[in-house]
């Protein structure tokens, strides 16, 4: 080969390279991880948005609301995917640190119960439950809610998480606002001190709590309503939930959205309400925003701009029903995602 061919060859070559690496090293790169609540959608979300933005890489992982809120603060993550709001203590000792919902989500209360279709528990029974006071499936405060149900006289067998869980926390909230005994003893927050009860079991993440519940016969368990799939692949039962206005309510679009309209016209401007046993007289009592915890004064600046422009995305386009029904979500009200949007442009 001629000595110019060669050069033109080797040229052409190095141009190749040379601008495959400066796409490569133009590629802005974020990371999320947290919530397994939320998991699922990130994961509907991220190959929709990355398609539109191919200069943008997105990783996710399902590692627990803790971890995330965790992360996220030690600046390890860009998105800390989150159940739960930053309580007042942590906004004090990071007050640069935002909680920005990004949707509505819910729990359900599944059971593993042969041959039962339709249970009714309340707030008071499961604290019980969990604290050990009510170990029977034939007890007389569940019969009580359940008449003419032929239930088991069998041991009862609660199922937690162990990591640290936005899934905790609002299940936490729900006996805490609803029974005081839990209220004024073990209150609520992402990582509970589980009262030691004979029999009971602890689950890594949702998956985990799907598994452990579907193994274990007279279980009962909470897990995020995204999972809703996998608990009716499981055969698992779902209950009926006793809400503030003395009603037995399902997780159902209705239900849900019943209970966020009334904290939507009352949510602050930092974002941080719980929308758990609220009032309604259909309201589902386990509802609540799912967040997106972020830096506010990040010193990343296009790290800054690209999380602005995927948590956009996310509230605009990628609330549509399209992304929602499939992980059983509902869309932000209008006047949340314009808080939730301000919050967003903060991002710096």
């Amino acid at each position: 080969m001629k000595l110019s061919k060669l050069l033109r060859t080797g040229i052409a070559a190095l141009a190749i390279t040379t601008g495959a690496t400066a796409a490569h090293a133009s590629t802005m790169r974020l990371s999320e991880t947290g919530s397994s609540l939320l998991y699922p959608l990130f994961n509907l979300w991220v190959p929709a948005y990355t398609a539109k933005n191919p200069d943008v890489s997105i990783t996710t992982a399902s590692t627990g609301s803790g971890t995330g809120i965790a992360q996220s603060i030690k600046n390890l993550v860009q998105i800390g995917a989150s159940d739960a709001y930053l309580s007042d203590a942590m906004v004090k000792f990071h007050p640069a640190m935002l909680s920005i919902p990004l949707a509505i989500s819910s729990q359900a209360i599944n059971y593993n119960l042969p041959g039962i279709s339709h249970l009714n528990l309340s707030g008071p029974i499961l604290a019980g439950i969990y604290m050990g006071k009510i170990t029977k499936w034939n007890d007389p405060a569940i019969a009580a809610a359940n008449p003419g149900v032929a239930l088991p006289d069998h041991v009862i067998i609660p199922i937690h998480r162990v990591d640290g869980s936005g899934d905790t926390f609002i299940f936490s909230q729900y006996l805490a606002f609803s029974d005081k005994a839990w209220g004024n003893t073990l209150h609520y927050g992402t990582s509970i001190s589980w009262p030691a009860v004979a029999g009971g079991i602890g689950a890594n993440g949702n998956p985990g709590m799907v598994t452990a519940l579907q193994n274990n016969p007279y279980g009962v368990a909470y897990i995020g309503i995204s999972f809703a799939k996998q608990v009716a692949a499981a055969h698992l039962g779902q209950a009926a939930l006793l809400n503030k206005a003395g009603n037995y309510v399902l997780p159902t679009p209705e239900t849900i959205s019943d209970a966020s309209s009334s904290v939507a016209n009352t949510t602050p401007p930092d974002e941080r309400i719980s929308i758990v046993f609220t009032p309604g007289t259909n309201a589902y009592p386990i509802v609540n925003y799912e967040y997106a915890i972020v830096n506010s004064k990040m010193t990343n600046k296009k790290e800054a701009a690209a999380v602005r422009d995927f948590l956009t995305w996310a509230v605009n386009d990628g609330n549509a029903m399209s992304f929602m029904t499939q992980v059983h979500f509902l869309p932000l009200p209008d006047s949340v995602k314009a808080l939730t949007l301000k919050q967003i442009d903060s991002i710096k």
